[in-house]
């Protein structure tokens, strides 16, 4: 039943994340595409309202440029009113031509003959009034449009004008205008990062919230127009002087790490399950260990009595006259459950190593065990003609031995063969005890050392289980199957080191 139970209980709480990560994703996911249709119409407006603004700059340039028409066209008709006042004779009215002259009060205007001499002068600084040939303004006078008019006699005039201080002012606001324009594409309203082109889709007209190494660097623009265009589809723009234009954009900083904030959660959740499933291990393996142990002494403890009864009645029967191999035999197996009660004793506490040489301890057991088994297993040691001392606790060392070689002789079905070896490396020696059994299933094999797992009608399938803890933990070595054959037999391994 506590078998079954442990599957369920790890499937329900595996089944448990897994519905809360799925309500969290389909939350999350909905909760960001609100955001991001929400972030894409903000761009929309923003993009209208560049439009817009557009079309208002385009008919105020439009405007200006009249008035400059205008002001060039005011410049010459007062320089032909120059002309007539000039030209006319003493007795014809020139008050016509005389009020246009002095209608002229905004825009500067030079007259000068093909000389270059000024010959008249208006709305001027008195730097320029004073000046006698057009000459003297050096550079100043690529600041003039000039116009050509003819004179009596085939000589001409140049009429050398630009634009009113009005119009200046005008044209100052509106560049600033146009500037205050420029700086707000680059820095919108939805503060994500946003690139506009030209109609190609390639030449960047500005940028905003990108690094400038990205915009100068064709590569890398280009790569990351292609990213927002996947991302998002540009929004088209008629802009002054570019005409048909796009907005690429991305997702701001913020709709990202939204968009990565449920995986985040589910991450926490899967380390907080992860966490309390080893906790819940961990304790039930110490409540489980915490039972071994008490048990273990437990065991010792009731064996201590009628071990030392069996010792006072082994004595008294070597004083009868009986057969003394009776005797005997029965000390040595009193000595050997006084031996099984120390092993108990030991289970729970660290125990004392010591250099011990490995080869009397298999010779002496395999000994004992081959006079109490069938006469049909035979137990072949081929133990080595030197010492082989390694640091170890005799009485448990001993109890893996005997676990390992019963389990082989259970395989067998009491017929067979129990081979046992040793092999040596520089730091290291290897232990094999093979049989030649029923063999275990490769499904199975890591099972074997599993608490209460058994394959005997009667046992509590504790053996290997405590023989792998005895020379894991007790002995830092490694107690594994280093190979089984269903039908032929199994070979089992304990490896240990030594100090070289």
């Amino acid at each position: 039943m506590n078998r079954l139970r442990k599957p369920f209980w790890k499937w329900l709480l595996f089944a448990s994340a897994a519905a809360i990560f799925t309500v969290i994703i389909i939350y999350s996911n909905q909760l960001i595409r609100k955001i991001a249709q929400e972030e894409r119409q903000r761009i929309e407006i923003w993009a209208g309202a560049i439009t817009y603004k557009t079309q208002i700059i385009n008919e105020t340039e439009r405007f200006f440029d009249s008035i400059r028409i205008e002001e060039g066209n005011q410049a010459y008709i007062f320089a032909k009113a120059v002309k007539k006042v000039a030209e006319a004779s003493l007795y014809e009215d020139i008050t016509f031509y005389q009020d246009i002259i002095s209608a002229n009060k905004t825009v500067p205007t030079i007259i000068a003959n093909r000389n270059g001499d000024i010959d008249a002068a208006i709305n001027l600084p008195d730097s320029v009034l004073s000046m006698r040939n057009i000459r003297e303004l050096g550079e100043g006078i690529h600041d003039f449009d000039s116009l050509k008019l003819a004179y009596y006699r085939n000589d001409y005039v140049m009429i050398y004008y630009k634009n009113s201080h009005i119009y200046g002012d005008f044209r100052e606001m509106i560049d600033n205008l146009l500037e205050s324009f420029f700086e707000e594409t680059v820095i919108n309203s939805a503060s994500v990062p946003v690139i506009i082109t030209d109609s190609t889709q390639i030449n960047v007209i500005a940028a905003g919230n990108i690094d400038s190494s990205i915009v100068n660097a064709p590569f890398k623009v280009n790569a990351l127009l292609e990213e927002m265009r996947e991302e998002n589809e540009p929004i088209v723009l008629d802009w002054l002087d570019h005409g048909k234009c796009y907005v690429f954009y991305e997702e701001s900083t913020v709709l990202k790490q939204l968009r990565l904030f449920p995986y985040i959660q589910y991450g926490i959740i899967f380390v907080f399950i992860l966490v309390a499933y080893l906790l819940f291990s961990v304790s039930r393996r110490s409540e489980e260990n915490r039972v071994w142990v008490g048990m273990s002494k437990e065991t010792a403890h009731q064996l201590g009595t009628p071990i030392s009864s069996l010792m006072a009645w082994t004595e008294l029967l070597k004083e009868m006259p009986v057969d003394q191999s009776i005797p005997q035999e029965i000390g040595k197996d009193v000595h050997r459950l006084e031996t099984i009660a120390q092993r108990f004793s030991k289970i729970g506490s660290v125990p004392v190593l010591e250099e011990t040489d490995i080869v009397p301890i298999i010779d002496d057991f395999t000994n004992y065990l081959q006079t109490r088994i069938s006469s049909m297993v035979n137990i072949h040691f081929e133990k080595p003609d030197h010492p082989i001392m390694l640091p170890l606790n005799r009485q448990l060392f001993e109890w893996v031995i005997e676990n390992l070689c019963k389990n082989s002789a259970d395989a067998m079905n009491g017929k067979g063969d129990i081979t046992v070896t040793i092999t040596e490396e520089k730091n290291k020696v290897y232990i094999d005890v093979t049989d030649t059994g029923k063999g275990i299933p490769a499904k199975m094999q890591r099972r074997i050392f599993s608490p209460g797992y058994t394959s005997k009608s009667r046992g509590w399938g504790l053996g290997l289980t405590l023989a792998r803890r005895i020379i894991n933990n007790y002995h830092k070595g490694k107690l594994f199957v280093k190979s089984s054959v269903v039908g032929e037999g199994t070979t089992m391994r304990i490896q240990l080191r030594r100090d070289v």
